[in-house]
């Protein structure tokens, strides 16, 4: 197994004296908790044990609270991403960020904000493709994209693929080939990664995105399509772009040569 990038350099920042013994040994335990009042609790040493980092899902928690939250992450692993984020929220998030003076950008397309003063992840060398069938999905690939690259992978993408026009699909396979695992969002019957599957000998995640109408729209029909493919495909949930871009991205690290 490649080692683990995080523990590495927590590891190299002790021999250089950049950090104290009685640092290293609380960052190697991995069970570092930070209770924030009496809602939520961080969990710092998520990154060191599964080589990723603790990201806050915004859907359903309190503006104040999220802000809170994230500000205090931001400040305390130098780098925070929240998914799921509004447009008003993530307002809230920066205008507090900027007072406290840590940056953020918040990337819309796939509502995501990145918040902190810790440098991107360093590449590992793994590398993940992101396919969409339509433009509707890429909201969701967005997701999974941003994820995947905080994880420290590169992300090449081949967006409006489509099922209904399969010639399009052969020459947006070609530049992804190199990929160490590929992600694919369909919405509607959601065909695609069963066909993807079907024409790359790396591992396949089909992501059916809550694109549709009528009986079993909404994502239904894409994701019982995935789930009875013939090809070989790992399914996750409906719309769910982070875990298939954190999934994937966990193969591709692992996929690269040590």
């Amino acid at each position: 197994m490649p080692t683990n990038p995080t523990l590495q350099d927590l590891l190299a920042r002790y021999r250089d004296g950049k950090i104290s013994l009685e640092a290293a040994t609380e960052a190697i335990e991995g069970l570092r908790l930070e209770r924030i009042g009496d809602f939520a609790c961080l969990d710092l040493g998520r990154d060191v044990r599964c080589g990723m980092p603790e990201v806050i899902l915004a859907e359903g928690k309190d503006p104040i609270h999220l802000a809170e939250i994230t500000i205090r992450l931001a400040e305390t692993a130098g780098r925070c991403v929240v998914t799921r984020v509004d447009p008003a929220q993530a307002a809230l998030i920066c205008e507090r960020a900027a007072h406290a003076g840590i940056p953020s950008e918040y990337r819309e397309t796939g509502r995501v904000l990145v918040v902190g003063k810790a440098p991107a992840p360093k590449p590992t060398g793994g590398i993940v493709a992101i396919i969409t069938a339509g433009t509707s999905d890429i909201r969701v690939a967005e997701e999974a994209r941003i994820i995947a690259e905080e994880m420290g992978c590169q992300v090449r993408t081949a967006y409006d693929v489509g099922a209904a026009g399969i010639h399009r699909l052969f020459p947006a396979l070609k530049p992804l080939l190199g990929a160490h695992a590929f992600i694919v969002c369909a919405g509607r019957e959601g065909t695609l990664p069963a066909v993807v599957a079907g024409l790359v000998d790396k591992p396949v995640i089909g992501v059916p995105v809550s694109v549709g109408y009528g009986y079993m729209g909404h994502g239904q029909a894409a994701l019982a399509s995935m789930l009875q493919s013939c090809s070989v495909v790992a399914v996750v949930n409906i719309d769910a772009g982070f875990t298939a871009g954190a999934f994937a991205a966990r193969i591709a690290n692992n996929g690269v040569s040590p």
